[in-house]
């Protein structure tokens, strides 16, 4: 399948079904909210989908990919200490909130690099992660992230600790 080892297969299998929970999570909550069923959906298979990513050395070693994985970790950990444990204080639901979003986005980042310089197969979109074209996709990537981030910061805002309790 396009190239993929076992275990290519089954990180991304999981990266799906992740990237499904957390399009499930926005469309309820407007936000990843952990404690919901999709919230813990997301954040288990984000978190295998890191760990099975730290197996896979498609360009020869540790790479950008792997980095990519420890600060999506990361971002989780910030997420749940902002969350449980009110660590930025009254900014906590803030900081939860764009972490966890931040880490959708570094599930979009390989997703749309590894799709689109794997398929279609034999003449794939772009030759390499370093295409200037994939580099302006993952731009627009970002800035889709910060405009999103920001209406969901103002609803939450506009709704007050109603949105906030969504747990």
């Amino acid at each position: 399948m396009a190239g993929l080892t076992n275990l290519g297969i089954f990180h991304t299998a999981i990266s799906l079904v992740a990237v499904g929970a957390a399009l499930i999570a926005f469309v309820r909550n407007r936000r990843i909210v952990p404690d919901s069923t999709s919230g813990r959906i997301y954040i288990a298979t984000t978190v295998v989908t890191c760990l099975t990513g730290f197996g896979i050395f498609e360009h020869g070693g540790f790479g950008k990919p792997h980095v990519l994985g420890i600060v999506t970790l990361v971002a989780l950990g910030i997420a749940a200490l902002a969350g449980r444990r009110q660590a930025f204080g009254r900014s906590s639901w803030i900081v939860e909130t764009v972490a966890y979003s931040a880490t959708f986005l570094f599930h979009m980042i390989p997703g749309v690099t590894e799709t689109s310089t794997r398929l279609p197969v034999g003449a794939p979109l772009f030759p390499n992660a370093d295409a200037p074209g994939l580099q302006m996709i993952g731009a627009l990537l970002f800035a889709i992230f910060l405009v999103l981030t920001t209406i969901q910061i103002l609803w939450l805002k506009g709704r007050g600790t109603a949105a906030l309790a969504m747990r």
